[in-house]
C-alpha cells in the first residue's frame, strides 16, 4: 500500500517528494539543482563563499531549466552573506536553507517575499530558538554528514529536535537509500535531506575522480578533520586528510590550519585533486555504488521507504515471513 510520507511537508513547498537535496558548495549547481527539482524533489543551490552574482547566475539558470521549486543554502560566515540574502529578497526564491549561523536578521524580509526558511542546525536549543524566530522548518543534520558537522548523531538528534519544535523537521546526515528515508520518518521526520549519494547524480557537475572515490568507499573511509578549530569537518580519508590531522596532532595553529585547508574543496570537485584535496562525504558513502540519474535516485529513496514500512505492516500483522 503507498503511504503519503511527508505529505504536509510536500504541500507547503509545492513539491511532490519529502526529499531536499543539501546544498553543497563547488557542487550543487545549476544542473543538479534544476534534475532534482524537476523530478520531485526539492534542488538546492549551495552558495558557499561565492559572491552574490554568482548565485543570480544559478539562479537564472535554474529557473531556464525548470519551473519546479528550488532554494539556496547559504553559509552565514561567508563575507558575501549579508548580498546573498538582499538577492534572494528580490529573486524570491522558494526556499531558503541556512548554515553557520543565525538567521533572525534575515527571516521577516524573506518571509514577506513568500520565501520558506529551513536553517540546519545540531542541536534542540537552536532549533527553539528558531522556531521563535519564525522559521518554516528545521534540518536536523546529525555528525554522520560529509562537510562541517556537529557533534550528535542522526539518530538521536532528530527525535530530540521533533520533541522541540512543532514545524516540520528535516532529517540529514548519513541517508542514502530508502531504509535511511524510513528510519527518519519513524523518528518523526518531515523529510530528509540528501548529500552524497547526489553527489555521484548523473547531473552533478563534481569531477569523475571525486564520483568514484565515493562509489569506492566503505564504512570506514571517512575521517574528522578541524576538531581543534572548532570547525570539524568530514571528507574522505586521503593525503590531504593525514597531513592534516598530523599538524593537528602537532598543535598547529588555526590560522596556518585554514591556510592549508585554502582551495581543497574545490581542488577535488572541479581538478579531481582525490588525494590532495578535501573531498568532503558522508559515512554513507559506503551505500553509495553507482552513478544514477538524479530522477531514479530519488524514486529509489521514496519508493524504498515506502517498502520498509510495507514490510514492517506485514510483520505486524504475521505476514511476509
Amino acid at each position: 500500500m503507498e503511504m503519503a510520507l511527508g505529505r504536509e511537508l510536500c504541500e507547503m513547498l509545492g513539491i511532490e517528494y519529502p526529499i531536499f537535496q543539501g546544498g553543497m558548495a563547488w557542487v550543487a549547481t545549476a544542473p543538479l539543482v534544476a534534475a532534482v527539482s524537476e523530478a520531485g524533489g526539492l534542488g538546492i543551490i549551495g552558495s558557499g563563499g561565492f559572491p552574490a552574482e554568482w548565485v543570480r547566475d544559478q539562479i537564472r539558470r535554474v529557473r531556464e531549466l525548470t519551473q519546479k521549486p528550488f532554494g539556496v543554502n547559504v553559509m552565514l560566515l561567508s563575507p558575501h552573506a549579508e548580498d546573498i540574502m538582499r538577492l534572494l529578497e528580490v529573486e524570491r526564491v522558494p526556499v531558503v536553507t541556512t548554515g553557520a549561523g543565525n538567521p533572525g536578521k534575515y527571516i521577516d524580509k524573506l518571509k514577506r517575499g513568500g520565501t520558506k526558511i529551513f536553517p540546519v542546525v545540531s542541536s534542540s536549543a537552536l532549533a527553539r530558538r528558531l522556531e521563535r524566530l519564525g522559521v518554516d522548518g528545521i534540518i536536523a543534520e546529525g555528525m554522520e554528514s560529509g562537510g562541517h558537522i556537529g557533534e550528535v548523531t542522526t539518530m538521536v538528534l532528530v527525535p530530540q529536535v521533533v520533541d522541540a519544535v512543532r514545524i516540520p523537521v528535516i532529517a540529514a546526515g548519513g541517508i542514502a537509500d530508502g531504509r535511511g528515508v524510513a528510519a527518519a520518518f519513524a523518528l518523526g521526520a518531515s523529510g530528509v535531506q540528501v548529500g552524497t549519494r547526489f553527489v555521484v547524480a548523473k547531473e552533478c557537475e563534481a569531477h569523475p575522480a571525486y564520483k568514484r572515490m565515493i562509489i569506492d568507499a566503505g564504512d570506514r573511509d571517512t575521517v574528522v578533520t578541524g576538531l581543534s578549530t572548532g570547525h570539524p569537518v568530514r571528507v574522505l580519508r586521503n593525503r590531504f586528510a593525514r597531513e592534516f590531522l598530523e599538524k593537528e596532532r602537532l598543535g598547529t595553529s588555526k590560522e596556518e590550519l585554514a591556510r592549508l585547508g585554502e582551495g581543497k574543496l574545490a581542488a577535488a570537485v572541479l581538478q579531481g585533486d582525490v588525494e590532495g584535496g578535501s573531498v568532503m562525504a558522508g559515512q554513507c558513502a559506503g551505500l553509495v555504488k553507482r552513478e544514477q540519474p538524479a530522477a531514479e535516485i530519488i524514486k529509489e529513496l521514496f519508493e524504498g521507504a515506502q517498502a520498509v514500512f510495507a514490510g514492517i505492516k506485514h510483520s505486524e500483522r504475521g505476514e511476509g515471513k
